[in-house]
């Protein structure tokens, strides 16, 4: 099984795919299976800035399209000195498919990084259960 270290490698190996023009700041994600599997994505920006999408969320959903629904675990790497942590959608959009005491490690592009968890990235998340 890979261990956290290479799964916040891999998140930093996805970012040399980002497309980011505008901005110049490249990020990339890891998610980790069940089954051992590392889906990568990377942040790709737009034009029309609302329609960039970050690095976690195309990591996330691309997963999804592809039926993969275990997850374990997220790597995110961006950055040359601080970790940056997910923002805020993403953090909301890891809620919804992490298990809230998943491990989410958010590093920079030296293999720094910083461990969490889910419910302590985004405490009190928006959840279905609030829908009911």
């Amino acid at each position: 099984m890979i261990n956290k270290e290479q799964l916040v490698r891999a998140a930093i190996q996805a970012r040399q795919s980002s497309y980011a023009p505008y901005s110049g700041f490249a990020v990339g994600a890891a998610l980790l299976l069940q089954n051992g599997i590392v889906i990568c994505g990377c942040n790709i920006e737009n034009a029309s800035y609302g329609l960039t999408i970050c690095a976690e969320r195309t990591a996330i959903f691309k997963a999804i399209s592809e039926g993969k629904r275990d997850f374990v675990a997220l790597a995110v790497a961006a950055g040359e000195n601080t970790p940056t942590s997910p923002c805020g959608a993403c953090r909301q959009v890891i809620s919804e498919f992490f298990p809230k005491g998943a491990p989410i490690y958010y590093a920079n592009v030296k293999g720094e990084f910083i461990e969490t968890t889910v419910s302590s990235l985004l405490p009190g998340a928006f959840s279905r259960e609030d829908l009911k």
